[in-house]
């Protein structure tokens, strides 16, 4: 990425926002992915459907191991397909669970605003997985949603979220975690688990809203839902 003054007024180069979901599932095809916080306890609703970032993966990946903390993942693991398993164990220490040598993709999909040490979680991966590619997503600091949402006094926050982070933020994380080379992607929002839980009317009403925002986005990438940090090689 550009270098950055880190004044107020200094212009941030982006590119337009992508889709999230597609672009991950393009660089894991018929690859070796390790996926991190996989199991989506948030967003249980998305499991079996195609907002499920995991099943997506799975059905493009040559093979997938995923690390999962989450209560849903049975000590002895879960298996998600043909070549893929998700692994109990907890992905701050993954010395203790994955010791693959094959790995060539890191995925990481909403996990670093729930993470007590993200500085340290990065650390952890160069040092484990150098070499190869990481695919990072995480909310935006600075998304028209919680803009929008702030003039009513409200905000769209997980209770599992310990930060939020925006593009400086993020570059400063890149940096201090000892990265030559990245890329930090905007990709739009969705209102997945409002379209699943919604019918009718309310439904028609979410979908618009999706596709009116999504336009600013495109407008304004900075104002988008989150961001990608993408890594050829950490």
């Amino acid at each position: 990425m550009k270098s950055l003054a880190y004044t107020p007024l200094e212009r941030l180069y982006v590119r337009r926002p992508v889709r999230r979901t597609q672009f991950i599932t393009e660089r894991c095809r018929d690859r070796v992915v390790l996926d991190l916080g996989c199991g989506d306890e948030t967003a249980l609703i998305k499991h079996g459907t195609p907002h499920w970032l995991h099943g997506q993966i799975v059905k493009v990946a040559k093979r997938v191991i995923g690390v999962d903390y989450s209560k849903q993942v049975p000590p002895e693991g879960v298996i998600t397909g043909p070549n893929s398993r998700i692994e109990h164990g907890d992905v701050t220490r993954l010395e203790e669970v994955i010791r693959d040598a094959d790995i060539e993709v890191v995925v990481a999909g909403e996990l670093l605003e729930h993470l007590e040490d993200p500085l340290a979680f990065l650390c952890q991966l160069r040092r484990l997985y150098s070499g190869r590619e990481l695919v990072l997503t995480t909310p935006n600091a600075t998304s028209l949603s919680n803009v929008v949402l702030a003039v009513a006094s409200r905000e769209s926050n997980h209770h599992d979220h310990l930060q939020i982070f925006s593009v400086k933020t993020l570059n400063t994380l890149c940096l201090r975690a000892g990265f030559q080379d990245w890329e930090i992607i905007p990709y739009h929002v969705y209102f997945t688990e409002m379209l699943l839980r919604s019918t009718g009317l309310r439904r028609f009403l979410v979908g618009t809203s999706e596709n009116l925002v999504n336009l600013a986005e495109g407008l304004f990438p900075l104002l988008s839902g989150g961001l990608i940090l993408h890594i050829k090689a950490m």
